[in-house]
């Protein structure tokens, strides 16, 4: 039987493909294309698409090249994973998750645009949360901590006081550097020494105390 740890915060920070949002199908269908016209390896493409927007994962992987060129592929990407929702469906647990989180503080904090997280959402059969921070409201992607910052900053929490959900490399290292204790969610995270692990949302239970603080039953 899995020991089940808890954790106490004042606000919850919810990544959301791979997180909420099983949209590895799509995912994988768009930038392995992407790979392919750049003339390189899907699976490497693979390792460092998970969790950042668009145009960093192409900074990383093409160095070179030029910045304007991986906006606007970035754009043309965008637009095609929102009009793709072939597949994808809500993690396990993620809609009675979210619903335990009504009246509390949380926020999602996605490399998604507005647009993709409205599309990718909706397709899961899962409400959005009050408070968003999106590609647009961002000036660096994750691992960068400041989308988790700015989530924080707008629930009126202190860094140190969220939990951060996460499922990927880099934003595991994005909630890490802001300070916070991080949940990683699903196969991927375990690897990349998030402070807690469960398989999927099922194994989580949030409950509110009086004094504001937030208890985070996982595993």
């Amino acid at each position: 039987m899995t020991a089940t740890t808890v954790l106490t915060a004042r606000a919850l920070l919810l990544d959301m493909d791979g997180t909420l949002v099983n949209s590895d199908a799509v995912v994988e269908r768009i930038w392995r294309r992407w790979a392919e016209r750049n003339g390189l390896d899907g699976d490497e493409v693979m390792k460092v698409a998970h969790g950042r927007q668009g145009h960093a994962t192409m900074a990383l992987l093409l160095p070179e090249r030029a910045v304007e060129r991986n906006h606007a592929d970035n754009a043309r990407m965008l637009a095609e994973e929102t009009a793709d929702v072939d597949g994808v469906v809500a993690i396990p647990g993620a809609y009675e998750f979210l619903g335990s989180l009504r009246g509390l503080p949380h926020a999602l904090v996605t490399s998604a645009d507005v647009a993709l997280s409205t599309a990718r959402m909706a397709a899961a059969g899962l409400a959005l949360p009050d408070v968003r921070v999106t590609a647009e409201s961002v000036g660096a992607s994750k691992p960068d901590p400041e989308g988790f910052l700015k989530g924080a900053a707008e629930l009126g929490v202190a860094p140190a006081d969220c939990i951060v959900f996460e499922d990927s490399a880099a934003g595991i290292q994005a909630g890490k550097a802001a300070g916070m204790q991080v949940v990683g969610v699903g196969e991927r995270a375990g690897f990349h020494g998030p402070d807690a692990l469960v398989r999927d949302l099922t194994q989580v239970r949030v409950t509110g105390v009086g004094d504001g603080t937030l208890r985070v039953y996982v595993g």
